[in-house]
């Protein structure tokens, strides 16, 4: 098992992490009778595709002595209706501007980027945009 979830009422949900007892709460976004005051379910979905992004990047990168520690991602979310659903992830990924990373080393993260499991789990019809700027 990975998690359980409770449902706390008022369109809100608490998530136990089984391994570690980590938390997180989330709640409908207003635009969805929700209150919008933690993340919404599809916003995880966004977060954890950048989160998955970093992942993949960072061990890959460790094996060949590529730092990154700095890095951080702009994650944007757009909805779609009828059905309502996430039609497409914008992930812009900032590089730490104090390393002069190779063109190999710029061509290999950009390459590992497009390989995380979250990326390829979601919906083909889910369009993700992912850009690295270094």
């Amino acid at each position: 098992m990975t998690s359980v979830v409770v449902y706390k009422g008022e369109l809100r949900t608490q998530a136990t992490h089984i391994r570690s007892a980590n938390q997180l709460i989330t709640d409908a976004p207003v635009d969805n009778n929700g209150k919008g005051q933690a993340f919404s379910p599809t916003d995880l979905v966004a977060t954890s595709l950048a989160s998955c992004i970093f992942s993949i990047m960072g061990i890959s990168a460790a094996k060949r002595d590529i730092p990154m520690e700095g890095a951080y991602a702009k994650v944007t979310k757009i909805m779609a209706s009828n059905p309502r659903r996430i039609a497409k992830i914008v992930i812009e990924i900032d590089m730490p501007k104090n390393i002069d990373y190779t063109e190999d080393q710029e061509k290999f993260l950009r390459k590992v980027a497009q390989t995380c499991p979250v990326g390829r789990s979601l919906h083909p019809d889910l369009e993700q945009e992912i850009s690295l700027n270094f």
